[in-house]
C-alpha cells in the first residue's frame, strides 16, 4: 500500500515537472518566434525580418474543393484501339489545388454577364450623381425592368427595339470584357542576360483583348444538322429551370476571361478590406484535370473506379449516349444538374460525362513524350492570324451527346479554341499559398 502512494506521487510530480518544462518552453518558443504587426522593426542592430502585415485570414473558396498533391499515371489505361499513341502512360507528380466541385452553371456565369453589362451601362450614364462611390453602389441606379427608364437612357447604346413596339432587349454584342493578363511563358523565355538579347519592360508581355461574353445560344441549332432544339436554343441560358446547369455555349477565349474576371471580383474584395491579393483563377491543365477526375484511383478508367459504366444494379453512373443512341437511359436527355449523380472520391461531380471541360493546355498529338513529369503544362497563347491547328486547346470528359469511350478518364480529345459547342463547359482551379493548402474542410455549392 505504502510502495503504491510512493509511486503515485512520483508519477504526479514527473507531471508537474513535464507541465512546467513544456510551459517554459512555449513561452520561450513564442518570445522567439515574434515578430513585427507590419512595417520595419525597431532597430537593436539584431535580424528580425520585415512582417508583410496582420495574420492571413484569406475565406476559403466557397464551392470549391481542395485536390491534395500526389502522383498518378497519366494516360490511357485500356489498350489504344486506334493506335494513335496521343496519350501513352506516364507517371506525372501534381501540386495541390483548389477545384470547381461542378462545373460553372448558368447562375453563376450569368453573374459575369450581369457585372460586365453594368459596367457597360454606367459608363453610357451622363448621371453623376454616383460618382465617387463604389460599383455596388453605383449600379443601384440602373432600372433594368424600366422599360422607359431604359429608352430614355440607354435606347441605341445598349438596348435595341425588337419585333414588337413595346418590347426591349439588350444588343448581347456590346457586352464586351477588356481582358489583361501576363504571359509568364513569354516572359520567362526573354533573357536580357544573353547576348543580343534586349532589355524587357514589363509591359512588353501584356496580353490585352477584348472578348465578347455572352453565351452563344445559336449553338443548339448549329451543332445538329436536321435535329429540332430550338426550345434549348430560346430558354436554356434564360429560364429559371436551367439555372444550376452547367453553362454552355462558351468558348475557350470567353472561358478564360471568366476565370480573369472572377480573379479582379475577388481581388478587388480583398484590396477594400486591405487584406493581400490572391492567385488567379484559371483553367486547370490537362493533367490536373484528369489527376482531379481520377480522385486517387490511378488505375481506374472512370472517376467512380470502376471498369463499367453501370454499377452492379445496372445504374447508369454518368450523362451520356448510352448505347446507340437512348439518350434518355441515363436519366437526362440533353444536360442535367451540374451536381447530378454521385461525386468522385475527391468529391468533385461530372468529371465524365453532361458536358465536356475546356482545359487550358494546348493540344499536341505528342506532347505526353516531352513534357515534364512535374505539373506538365503544354501552353499556347494563339492569335488570331495563327494556324488552326495551333488554336487547339484540350478538352475532357465526355458530353452528354458522347458515347461511353470519350468518358473515361485517360481520353483527350480536342476543340478550337473560338469555337462554342452545346456539349462543352468548364470548371475553375485556384491556387492557394502553402498555408491554406493544410486546410482541407470541404465545401459544397448551395
Amino acid at each position: 500500500m505504502v510502495s503504491k502512494m510512493i509511486m503515485k506521487m512520483k508519477n504526479n510530480l514527473s507531471n508537474m515537472i513535464l507541465l512546467a518544462s513544456v510551459s517554459i518552453l512555449a513561452a520561450s518558443c513564442g518570445k522567439l518566434g515574434k515578430s513585427s504587426k507590419g512595417g520595419l522593426p525597431k532597430n537593436d542592430g539584431q535580424l528580425h525580418g520585415v512582417s508583410l502585415g496582420n495574420k492571413y485570414t484569406i475565406p476559403r473558396p466557397p464551392g470549391m474543393i481542395y485536390v491534395p498533391q500526389g502522383t498518378f499515371h497519366m494516360g490511357a489505361n485500356d489498350e489504344d484501339i486506334s493506335y494513335s499513341f496521343t496519350s501513352r502512360n506516364r507517371q506525372i507528380s501534381i501540386n495541390g489545388f483548389w477545384m470547381d466541385a461542378t462545373e460553372i452553371t448558368n447562375n453563376e456565369y450569368r453573374q459575369f454577364v450581369y457585372y460586365v453589362r453594368d459596367s457597360i451601362a454606367l459608363a453610357f450614364l451622363t448621371d453623376t450623381s454616383s460618382k465617387g462611390k463604389g460599383f455596388e453602389e453605383r449600379r443601384k441606379v440602373l432600372k433594368w425592368n424600366n422599360r422607359k427608364w431604359l429608352s430614355d437612357n440607354l435606347s441605341g447604346l445598349m438596348i435595341n427595339q425588337v419585333e414588337f413596339p413595346y418590347a426591349k432587349e439588350i444588343d448581347v454584342s456590346k457586352l464586351k470584357f477588356l481582358y489583361r493578363s501576363y504571359d509568364y511563358k513569354k516572359a520567362a523565355e526573354a533573357r536580357p542576360d544573353r547576348l543580343g538579347d534586349k532589355n524587357y519592360n514589363r509591359d512588353d508581355f501584356i496580353i490585352s483583348d477584348s472578348i465578347p461574353i455572352y453565351p452563344d445560344t445559336l449553338v443548339w441549332v448549329r451543332d445538329f444538322s436536321y435535329s429540332f432544339n430550338e426550345p434549348q436554343s430560346k430558354q436554356y441560358f434564360s429560364h429559371p429551370a436551367f439555372q444550376n446547369y452547367p453553362v454552355v455555349g462558351v468558348s475557350w477565349r470567353q472561358a478564360t476571361a471568366f476565370c480573369k474576371w472572377r480573379s479582379n471580383y475577388l481581388n478587388e474584395y480583398l484590396d477594400k478590406n486591405k487584406k493581400f491579393p490572391e492567385s488567379d483563377f484559371r483553367l486547370p491543365t490537362e493533367a490536373e484535370w484528369e489527376y482531379a477526375a481520377r480522385g486517387g484511383r490511378s488505375q481506374s478508367n472512370f472517376p467512380w473506379g470502376s471498369y463499367y459504366l453501370r454499377n452492379k444494379k445496372g445504374c447508369i453512373l454518368a450523362n451520356f449516349k448510352p448505347g446507340r443512341g437512348n439518350y434518355p437511359e441515363d436519366g437526362g436527355f440533353y444536360t442535367v444538374r451540374a451536381d447530378a449523380y454521385w461525386p468522385n472520391d475527391f468529391g468533385l461531380y461530372n468529371m465524365s460525362g453532361n458536358v465536356a471541360e475546356w482545359t487550358s493546355s494546348l493540344y499536341d498529338q505528342s506532347s505526353y513524350n516531352f513534357m515534364h513529369d512535374m505539373n506538365p503544362d503544354v501552353r499556347y497563347n494563339a492569335a488570331k492570324t495563327d494556324p488552326p491547328r495551333m488554336r487547339r486547346k484540350v478538352i475532357r470528359g465526355g458530353s452528354w451527346k458522347d458515347v461511353g469511350y470519350y468518358l473515361q478518364t485517360g481520353v483527350r480529345a480536342y476543340e478550337y479554341q473560338d469555337t462554342a459547342k452545346s456539349y462543352i463547359g468548364f470548371r475553375c482551379v485556384i491556387d492557394l499559398p502553402a498555408a491554406q493548402r493544410a486546410q482541407t474542410n470541404q465545401f459544397k455549392k448551395p
